[in-house]
């Protein structure tokens, strides 16, 4: 199969286009041939190195955690799945920016979402799904999502405003006509935080999830008033030192099918800012370095 491939740790422009090897499933896994995948912040991080010691990989590896595709092998043990259907979800850390991926989590993609944007689903949806779980029942409630344009911060507004909680949104100005269209209040991050939600929330703000590791956590422990009412997805540090929640992703196929069934009701539908075909690859990695970016980048294969 052709995949995208670094050998060494480094820059986005040690990825080369190359053959490598079929995959195949194991017990419980099935095999998608790929149309699309997306770039994730994990994925610049392993190829640079940054992870090297908490997550080594085999190299040379293919970058990539979640794919859209169809099937065309099934492990032992898979029920529910059959051979043809399209399906989104994710597999190891490495391994989706080629022309076959192994999944061990998916759900069917809804026919609401075309092929890129269900490819920015998987790896953004249970991760923000699991922040908002951790922080309870989100109806009637008022919700800050710090970093709200971004992948994970996107799919939390659409997925929050779905189960009933109001939204306030921050990112940079730019943004807040996306943050609109996604139905939150968009507030600029940064400084003065607090002041500035006070005129959009009066009466207080009761929940709040950080997707951006800003170095905001100890500004959100203190406008919701309790570091248990904080959930962070990105700042695991900072988290675990002031007490928050602090939410790894996680292959979940329960949490994949609530968010496809969200798309066949309109209610969340992945924003995707640029496509880039997998010969560009380098290309899609250096534009998610450089971050900021409003939605998912996504590789068509």
């Amino acid at each position: 199969m052709r995949a995208a491939r670094f050998h060494e740790y480094g820059g986005a422009e040690g990825l080369v286009i190359e053959q490598a090897p079929d995959p195949h499933p194991g017990l419980g896994e099935i095999r998608v041939r790929v149309a699309a995948a997306s770039v994730n912040p994990i994925d610049w991080k392993l190829r640079a190195g940054i992870l090297h010691q908490l997550i080594p990989l085999e190299l040379p590896a293919i970058p990539g955690r979640d794919a859209v595709g169809v099937v065309d092998e099934i492990g032992d043990g898979v029920q529910g799945v059959s051979i043809g259907d399209r399906v989104f979800g994710l597999g190891g850390v490495t391994g989706a920016s080629a022309e076959l991926v192994i999944l061990s989590a998916w759900a069917q993609a809804p026919d609401t979402w075309n092929d890129e944007q269900a490819a920015g689903a998987g790896l953004a949806s249970v991760t923000a799904m699991r922040g908002l779980n951790a922080l309870g029942s989100l109806a009637g409630r008022t919700l800050l999502v710090e970093g709200a344009a971004g992948g994970v911060g996107g799919a939390a507004v659409e997925i929050a405003v779905a189960q009933g909680a109001t939204v306030i949104g921050t990112a940079s100005e730019r943004n807040h006509e996306f943050l609109t269209s996604l139905g939150a209040v968009p507030v600029t991050y940064g400084p003065g935080l607090a002041q500035r939600l006070s005129a959009v929330a009066p009466h207080g703000v009761d929940i709040a999830l950080d997707t951006a590791a800003s170095g905001s956590l100890d500004d959100l422990v203190a406008i919701t008033g309790d570091p248990t009412r904080v959930a962070t997805v990105a700042d695991h540090a900072g988290g675990q030192s002031l007490g928050t929640h602090v939410v790894n992703a996680e292959n979940d196929s329960t949490l994949l099918s609530a968010a496809a069934e969200l798309g066949r009701q309109g209610r969340y539908t992945p924003r995707i800012e640029q496509t880039y075909p997998l010969e560009k690859i380098a290309d899609a990695h250096a534009h998610a370095e450089r971050g900021r970016t409003r939605g998912k980048i996504v590789i068509c294969i």
